[in-house]
């Protein structure tokens, strides 16, 4: 396996875990803490977590935060080929977490929504064989020609390719979603998003989706993960953990499933390599695996 380009968002993520739940204009307690975020970036340092050679591509500001981004990811071993912008500041998500471990997000995607085709460049992928994409780029309109670039990118490269939806509630045209995936290898939803994208929670309603794409993941948290192909379908249970902090779960699955796709292993291993690092994520608080 050489080296994987992640393509999406770098952010800074504010934490707050909250036992009760929240009062409509009153106050309420919190563990606050201020961490490194983004699907792109989790996604990046889980995969270099595992030993790959990885870049990551982005948008920042030109601003505190996006250069604590850019260090944090560095001195992990992550190469980072962003794009500044002048004017937007670096994404910033505000991260509401329950006493069950479930999170609920405000999002500012700030330089990330800038994203434009030409922070795509051959050097950032020159040397790798995968291209991953996070679904955010796509359903965000004034991103959505650079993911398209990303992929069209990959493609002409000769690498392999894979995305994300990321969030289920931004599928507003799954039909327009689906055209700007095809020809991807492996689309990776979780069972919201495979909803979005079929109407159903079926692992098995990923059939329709084949020929379009090659294969798809899906991901269905305590229910498991399965692997829907040209040879049928591939299910494996979900790894036992205490749930502290659900959020960046789907960005470790991914990397622990493409880590493992693209060094051969069988779909089982893959799938099985992928609700292992699901369940370290969410078995410690923030996105990422330090």
């Amino acid at each position: 396996m050489t080296g994987i380009v992640v393509v999406g968002d770098a952010a800074l993520d504010v934490i707050a875990r909250h036992d009760k739940p929240l009062p409509h204009g009153g106050d309420a307690r919190a563990k606050i803490r201020f961490t490194g975020g983004g699907a792109g970036a989790n996604t990046a340092l889980w995969l270099r977590s595992l030993g790959a050679e990885t870049t990551l591509v982005a948008r920042i500001g030109d601003d505190p935060g996006g250069r604590l981004i850019r260090a944090e990811l560095e001195a992990a071993g992550v190469r980072c080929a962003f794009a500044v912008d002048p004017e937007a500041p670096t994404c910033c998500v505000v991260v509401m977490v329950d006493g069950s471990g479930q999170r609920s997000m405000l999002a500012d995607r700030g330089a990330n929504q800038r994203f434009a085709p030409e922070d795509v460049t051959p050097e950032a992928l020159a040397g790798a064989s995968h291209l991953h994409l996070s679904g955010y780029v796509l359903l965000d309109p004034p991103s959505r020609a650079a993911g398209l670039a990303a992929l069209a990118a990959a493609r002409e490269a000769g690498l392999t390719t894979s995305v994300d939806p990321q969030a289920a509630a931004h599928i507003t045209d799954p039909a327009a979603f689906l055209a700007d995936v095809r020809g991807v290898d492996l689309l990776m939803p979780n069972t919201e998003e495979l909803v979005a994208l079929t109407g159903s929670a079926d692992p098995a309603s990923a059939k329709d989706l084949l020929g379009t794409v090659g294969a798809v993941v899906v991901t269905a948290g305590l229910e498991g993960a399965s692997w829907v192909g040209a040879d049928g379908v591939t299910s494996v249970p979900a790894v036992e953990a205490d749930c502290i902090d659900s959020t960046g779960a789907g960005d470790a699955f991914d990397a622990g499933v493409l880590t493992g796709w693209l060094a051969g292993q069988s779909t089982v291993d893959a799938l099985r390599h992928g609700t292992r690092l699901g369940a370290l994520a969410v078995g410690k608080v923030g996105p990422q695996p330090t």
